[in-house]
């Protein structure tokens, strides 16, 4: 079993209230949605497991936003409203990061991926969140 090595980079909120970090490999693998929610805001995913992502700083300062299914949680920093990170419905047990959120510039292989049409391109998304074995 040979597992690609992992290297913890940090990120965050425009204010620096809300800190994050998440092990990402050398090269990333990340989704631009056409949702309208991702539309909107530019986020570009970086899709994770649980045990991959740790926030570090102002969980206290985090605001959620649910819509439709109500299963997607959207956490924005309450003081300047930037969403760094999510749990997206897609992998309920892992967490989307923003790309545009991380400190460094990374390599980033990214992928269009249809959210306008989420029902049925959702279990494109699911395996993200699984361990590697």
């Amino acid at each position: 079993m040979n597992q690609e090595p992992f290297t913890w980079r940090a990120g965050g909120c425009h204010c620096g209230g809300v800190r994050f970090e998440v092990a990402l490999p050398e090269v990333v693998e990340a989704q631009s949605c056409n949702c309208s929610m991702c539309a909107k805001t530019g986020y570009i995913h970086i899709i994770v497991p649980e045990s991959r992502f740790r926030m570090t700083k102002g969980a206290e300062r985090l605001a959620e936003y649910t819509f439709n299914s109500r299963v997607a949680r959207h956490l924005f920093c309450s003081e300047c409203g930037i969403k760094s990170f999510y749990r997206p419905r897609s992998n309920p047990d892992g967490w989307s990061v923003n790309a545009r959120c991380l400190d460094e510039a990374l390599n980033l292989e990214i992928t269009a991926f249809d959210g306008a049409n989420w029902e049925a391109n959702a279990d494109q998304l699911a395996r993200l969140s699984l361990e590697p074995s």
